[in-house]
């Protein structure tokens, strides 16, 4: 987002809630580059309380000053959840579908004046905006419970719909700032959009994109690669709860049962503990990671307006041992 540049945002539907609808295109000038960013030390812990001074942000390689730091938790964000339909949900559905809405519950309180807002789309033959962006948490709950798989996955073309097609809310994306969490495997196999479209939208976007992998332990889904692509690219991060299900088990591979190689079996309780404590890790270290990010904004120096991509770098020199996740860089202005 190029600073002090006038531009034409082209979006289908847009409004802002309880306000008069908007004209198809708006013109809007943004001042500064948002990037949320996440630290974590070398056993995936959150690293907090550090200070402006710690970082150093580069576009393109050429250091940037920053206009703009915070620490705080819990700043307002807009949450679309995204979730898988197709018939590679159906073995584990009811537990995704629980997880989704544990996660809805986590990232919206329910509290007009919070600011915590989110949308519902799900993607089956095709992507379909359920839920329109709200405060409300019922509203979604009450259509997640409803929801049933069957069919294919339209993933690029859900992620295009949350870019474009559903209620804006005053602010966005500085603040509040827009985050997607998908909970799928990654695959696609419907849809009209490509992946490197729907991510070019979404970096120009600045939407942050997390993932819920619902891959069951001992398979791989070939969208594997195409979901952390979107979440790495954006800085965002995929979860498996599904996939160290076993890692604390003695002999889960030596130990053969009817249900396959497995020392926890297939409808015991210790197989459901399992399953219960990998959704509920990987929806903590989402809300985790939503709500305890760093926000930096900077004005580029670079007054180009042409389109290319602008990389950016994120680095702490006094902390080489800490990992950073931030998005891969952004486009001067949107098409």
């Amino acid at each position: 987002m190029l600073g002090r540049i006038a531009f034409s945002l082209a979006l289908v539907s847009l409004a802002f809630p309880q306000e008069a609808p908007q004209p198809a295109s708006i013109t809007v000038q943004v001042d500064e580059v948002m990037v949320p960013v996440t630290v974590t030390d070398d056993k995936g812990k959150f690293v907090t309380g550090l200070e402006a001074a710690d970082f150093r942000i580069l576009e393109n390689g050429k250091q940037q000053k920053i206009g703009y730091f915070s620490r705080e938790q819990k700043q307002p964000v807009v949450v679309g959840f995204l979730v898988d339909l197709s018939n590679s949900s159906r073995l584990h559905w009811k537990t995704f579908q629980e997880a989704l809405q544990e996660l809805i519950v986590a990232l919206l309180p329910g509290d007009r004046g919070s600011r915590f807002t989110g949308y519902l789309i799900s993607y089956g033959m095709q992507a379909e905006l359920q839920v329109n962006t709200t405060f409300d948490p019922e509203k979604l709950l009450e259509k997640a419970r409803g929801l049933k798989p069957g069919g294919g996955a339209a993933l690029y073309d859900a992620l295009y719909l949350a870019c474009t097609s559903r209620t804006l809310v005053k602010g966005e994306p500085i603040e509040p700032r827009r985050v997607v969490v998908i909970v799928g495997d990654g695959h696609d196999n419907a849809s009209k959009k490509g992946l490197e479209e729907v991510l070019e939208i979404a970096q120009r976007n600045m939407v942050t994109i997390f993932g819920v992998s619902t891959v069951a332990f001992g398979f791989t889904a070939e969208g594997e690669a195409n979901l952390s692509k979107l979440a790495d690219s954006t800085g965002g991060r995929v979860f498996y709860p599904l996939q160290g299900l076993y890692k604390d088990v003695s002999g889960y591979l030596s130990t053969p049962s009817d249900e396959g190689n497995y020392a926890l079996k297939v409808g015991t309780g210790g197989y459901a503990s399992e399953i219960a404590r990998g959704i509920f890790n990987s929806v903590a270290n989402v809300v985790g990671e939503v709500t305890t990010q760093y926000v930096i904004r900077y004005t580029p120096d670079n007054t180009d307006v042409g389109k290319q991509f602008r990389r950016i770098e994120v680095k702490l020199p006094n902390l080489p041992a800490v990992r950073v996740r931030a998005r891969s860089g952004y486009y001067p202005f949107a098409p």
